[in-house]
Protein backbone atom coordinates (compact mmCIF):
# COMPACT_ATOMS: atom_id res chain seq x y z
CA UNK A 1 0.00 0.00 0.00
CA UNK A 2 1.31 3.85 -0.45
CA UNK A 3 1.26 5.61 2.56
CA UNK A 4 3.22 8.30 1.51
CA UNK A 5 0.65 10.59 2.40
CA UNK A 6 1.98 9.87 5.85
CA UNK A 7 5.72 11.04 5.26
CA UNK A 8 7.44 12.42 8.00
CA UNK A 9 4.38 12.01 10.32
CA UNK A 10 4.93 10.38 13.58
CA UNK A 11 1.67 8.43 14.34
CA UNK A 12 2.74 7.30 18.03
CA UNK A 13 2.98 11.19 19.12
CA UNK A 14 -0.11 12.05 17.48
CA UNK A 15 -2.00 9.40 19.41
CA UNK A 16 -0.27 10.56 22.60
CA UNK A 17 -1.29 14.20 21.80
CA UNK A 18 -5.41 13.18 20.99
CA UNK A 19 -5.01 11.33 24.31
CA UNK A 20 -3.82 13.71 26.52
CA UNK A 21 -5.97 15.92 25.06
CA UNK A 22 -9.65 13.72 25.58
CA UNK A 23 -7.62 12.83 29.19
CA UNK A 24 -7.74 16.37 30.30
CA UNK A 25 -11.32 17.34 29.12
CA UNK A 26 -12.55 14.13 31.29
CA UNK A 27 -10.76 15.53 33.83
CA UNK A 28 -12.86 18.78 34.18
CA UNK A 29 -16.50 17.72 32.79
CA UNK A 30 -18.71 17.29 35.96
CA UNK A 31 -22.28 15.93 36.52
CA UNK A 32 -24.65 17.17 33.56
CA UNK A 33 -21.97 18.01 31.08
CA UNK A 34 -21.25 14.13 30.40
CA UNK A 35 -24.96 13.59 29.48
CA UNK A 36 -24.83 16.43 26.43
CA UNK A 37 -25.72 14.41 23.77
CA UNK A 38 -22.64 14.51 20.91
CA UNK A 39 -22.29 14.02 17.11
CA UNK A 40 -22.40 10.01 17.50
CA UNK A 41 -26.14 9.57 17.07
CA UNK A 42 -27.85 8.40 20.53
CA UNK A 43 -23.94 8.66 22.62
CA UNK A 44 -23.61 11.13 24.74
CA UNK A 45 -20.34 12.56 26.66
CA UNK A 46 -20.52 10.38 29.17
CA UNK A 47 -21.34 7.06 25.99
CA UNK A 48 -18.20 8.01 24.25
CA UNK A 49 -15.92 7.72 27.21
CA UNK A 50 -17.33 3.98 27.55
CA UNK A 51 -16.96 3.12 24.39
CA UNK A 52 -13.56 4.10 24.37
CA UNK A 53 -12.68 1.87 27.03
CA UNK A 54 -14.19 -1.20 25.45
CA UNK A 55 -12.47 -0.32 22.61
CA UNK A 56 -9.49 -1.09 24.60
CA UNK A 57 -10.41 -4.43 25.06
CA UNK A 58 -10.12 -5.35 21.40
CA UNK A 59 -6.54 -2.90 21.22
CA UNK A 60 -5.29 -5.18 23.70
CA UNK A 61 -6.33 -8.68 21.93
CA UNK A 62 -4.30 -7.45 19.11
CA UNK A 63 -1.43 -7.14 21.16
CA UNK A 64 -2.08 -10.09 22.99
CA UNK A 65 -2.43 -11.75 19.72
CA UNK A 66 -5.71 -13.08 21.58
CA UNK A 67 -8.57 -12.85 18.91
CA UNK A 68 -10.12 -15.84 19.29
CA UNK A 69 -10.46 -15.08 22.97
CA UNK A 70 -11.90 -11.72 22.75
CA UNK A 71 -14.47 -13.42 19.78
CA UNK A 72 -15.44 -16.37 22.48
CA UNK A 73 -15.95 -13.61 24.76
CA UNK A 74 -18.46 -11.52 22.30
CA UNK A 75 -20.02 -14.96 21.18
CA UNK A 76 -20.77 -15.79 25.22
CA UNK A 77 -22.35 -12.19 25.37
CA UNK A 78 -24.40 -12.67 22.33
CA UNK A 79 -22.65 -9.75 20.52
CA UNK A 80 -22.33 -10.03 16.71
CA UNK A 81 -20.65 -7.38 14.65
CA UNK A 82 -18.61 -4.13 15.25
CA UNK A 83 -21.79 -2.03 15.59
CA UNK A 84 -23.01 -4.69 18.51
CA UNK A 85 -19.46 -4.34 19.81
CA UNK A 86 -19.51 -1.01 20.51
CA UNK A 87 -22.93 -0.92 21.72
CA UNK A 88 -21.75 -3.29 24.28
CA UNK A 89 -19.10 -1.58 25.04
CA UNK A 90 -21.25 1.11 26.22
CA UNK A 91 -24.17 -0.60 27.81
CA UNK A 92 -22.25 -2.60 30.04
CA UNK A 93 -20.68 0.55 31.15
CA UNK A 94 -23.71 2.49 32.25
CA UNK A 95 -24.09 1.85 35.40
CA UNK A 96 -20.75 2.32 36.52
CA UNK A 97 -19.50 5.37 38.03
CA UNK A 98 -17.82 8.27 35.65
CA UNK A 99 -14.60 7.80 37.51
CA UNK A 100 -14.09 4.00 37.30
CA UNK A 101 -14.83 4.44 33.63
CA UNK A 102 -11.86 7.00 32.93
CA UNK A 103 -9.66 5.26 34.97
CA UNK A 104 -10.10 2.11 33.30
CA UNK A 105 -9.84 3.91 30.01
CA UNK A 106 -6.72 5.81 31.21
CA UNK A 107 -4.82 2.71 32.38
CA UNK A 108 -5.50 0.67 29.63
CA UNK A 109 -4.89 3.16 26.66
CA UNK A 110 -1.75 4.00 28.36
CA UNK A 111 -0.60 0.42 28.17
CA UNK A 112 -2.00 0.24 24.45
CA UNK A 113 0.25 3.65 23.54
CA UNK A 114 3.13 2.22 25.09
CA UNK A 115 3.35 -1.28 23.70
CA UNK A 116 2.44 0.10 19.86
CA UNK A 117 5.65 2.64 20.66
CA UNK A 118 7.54 -0.04 21.51
CA UNK A 119 6.89 -2.49 18.54
CA UNK A 120 7.82 -0.15 16.17
CA UNK A 121 6.17 1.43 13.14
CA UNK A 122 7.24 -1.80 11.03
CA UNK A 123 6.16 -4.26 13.08
CA UNK A 124 3.42 -6.13 12.69
CA UNK A 125 0.12 -6.65 14.34
CA UNK A 126 -2.94 -9.57 14.16
CA UNK A 127 -6.56 -7.82 13.73
CA UNK A 128 -9.59 -8.49 12.65
CA UNK A 129 -8.66 -7.60 8.86
CA UNK A 130 -5.52 -9.96 9.23
CA UNK A 131 -1.76 -8.76 9.52
CA UNK A 132 -1.29 -4.77 9.61
CA UNK A 133 1.76 -2.60 10.28
CA UNK A 134 1.77 -0.92 13.45
CA UNK A 135 2.39 2.39 12.78
CA UNK A 136 -0.44 2.45 10.44
CA UNK A 137 -2.81 1.00 13.10
CA UNK A 138 -1.98 3.75 15.21
CA UNK A 139 -2.80 6.32 13.33
CA UNK A 140 -5.76 4.67 12.71
CA UNK A 141 -6.57 5.06 16.36
CA UNK A 142 -5.15 9.29 16.35
CA UNK A 143 -7.80 9.43 13.73
CA UNK A 144 -10.62 7.96 16.16
CA UNK A 145 -9.10 9.96 19.07
CA UNK A 146 -9.41 13.21 17.02
CA UNK A 147 -12.69 12.34 15.72
CA UNK A 148 -14.37 11.42 18.89
CA UNK A 149 -12.88 14.39 20.59
CA UNK A 150 -14.51 16.70 17.92
CA UNK A 151 -17.94 14.45 18.74
CA UNK A 152 -17.62 15.43 21.90
CA UNK A 153 -16.35 19.46 22.12
CA UNK A 154 -12.55 18.54 23.37
CA UNK A 155 -11.24 21.89 22.79
CA UNK A 156 -8.32 22.44 20.56
CA UNK A 157 -6.39 25.63 21.06
CA UNK A 158 -6.69 27.90 17.47
CA UNK A 159 -2.71 27.31 16.84
CA UNK A 160 -3.19 23.94 16.90
CA UNK A 161 -6.02 23.65 14.70
CA UNK A 162 -4.44 23.50 11.29
CA UNK A 163 -1.91 21.46 11.90
CA UNK A 164 -4.34 19.43 13.22
CA UNK A 165 -6.51 19.27 10.38
CA UNK A 166 -3.59 18.48 8.19
CA UNK A 167 -1.94 15.73 9.44
CA UNK A 168 -6.06 14.10 9.25
CA UNK A 169 -6.31 15.03 5.90
CA UNK A 170 -2.84 13.40 5.27
CA UNK A 171 -4.31 10.15 6.97
CA UNK A 172 -7.37 10.24 4.49
CA UNK A 173 -5.64 10.42 1.82
CA UNK A 174 -4.05 7.18 2.81
CA UNK A 175 -7.45 5.69 4.06
CA UNK A 176 -8.94 6.48 0.47
CA UNK A 177 -6.02 5.01 -1.45
CA UNK A 178 -5.96 1.88 0.98
CA UNK A 179 -9.49 1.09 0.51
CA UNK A 180 -9.48 2.22 -3.51
CA UNK A 181 -11.57 4.81 -3.80
CA UNK A 182 -12.68 6.26 -6.99
CA UNK A 183 -13.05 9.70 -6.33
CA UNK A 184 -10.31 11.69 -7.64
CA UNK A 185 -8.34 14.40 -5.38
CA UNK A 186 -6.26 17.40 -6.07
CA UNK A 187 -4.67 19.58 -3.74
CA UNK A 188 -5.77 23.12 -4.03
CA UNK A 189 -5.29 25.86 -1.78
CA UNK A 190 -6.33 25.92 1.24
CA UNK A 191 -8.12 22.26 1.05
CA UNK A 192 -8.41 19.89 -1.92
CA UNK A 193 -10.49 19.81 -5.16
CA UNK A 194 -12.71 16.15 -4.85
CA UNK A 195 -14.18 15.00 -8.18
CA UNK A 196 -16.34 11.89 -8.42
CA UNK A 197 -18.31 11.23 -12.26
CA UNK A 198 -18.30 14.76 -13.40
CA UNK A 199 -19.44 16.26 -9.69
CA UNK A 200 -16.65 18.04 -8.45
CA UNK A 201 -16.14 20.02 -5.09
CA UNK A 202 -13.59 22.55 -2.77
CA UNK A 203 -13.18 21.37 0.15
CA UNK A 204 -10.85 22.99 2.83
CA UNK A 205 -8.64 20.49 4.76
CA UNK A 206 -10.79 20.56 7.73
CA UNK A 207 -13.58 19.79 5.69
CA UNK A 208 -11.88 16.87 3.46
CA UNK A 209 -11.06 15.16 7.01
CA UNK A 210 -13.99 15.32 8.51
CA UNK A 211 -16.04 13.89 4.94
CA UNK A 212 -13.05 10.92 5.27
CA UNK A 213 -14.64 10.20 8.87
CA UNK A 214 -18.25 11.07 8.02
CA UNK A 215 -18.51 13.58 9.98
CA UNK A 216 -19.56 16.57 7.37
CA UNK A 217 -22.79 18.37 8.60
CA UNK A 218 -26.21 16.95 7.48
CA UNK A 219 -26.40 20.65 5.34
CA UNK A 220 -23.38 20.13 3.94
CA UNK A 221 -24.11 20.83 0.35
CA UNK A 222 -20.95 18.02 -0.68
CA UNK A 223 -22.73 15.83 -3.44
CA UNK A 224 -24.53 12.73 -1.98
CA UNK A 225 -21.82 10.60 -4.33
CA UNK A 226 -19.08 11.99 -3.13
CA UNK A 227 -20.19 12.10 0.55
CA UNK A 228 -20.34 8.00 0.62
CA UNK A 229 -17.57 7.82 -1.33
CA UNK A 230 -15.64 9.72 1.08
CA UNK A 231 -16.76 8.38 3.77
CA UNK A 232 -16.55 4.85 3.00
CA UNK A 233 -20.52 4.34 3.54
Amino acid sequence: MDDSALDGLDPFDLLDAEAARLDAYFTVLTGAEWDVPSRNEGWSRRDVLAHLAGEELYNHACLNDDLDGLGELLQRAGVTGLDGFNQWSVETRRGLPIDEITAEWRQKNAETRRRMRALGPDATLPTMSGPYPVGLQTFHYAVEYATHGDDIDVPVAPDERPGRAAWRARFGLFALDERDTPVEIHESPGGYRVSLDGASADLSTEEFAEATVRRLPPDHPLPAPLRRELGGA
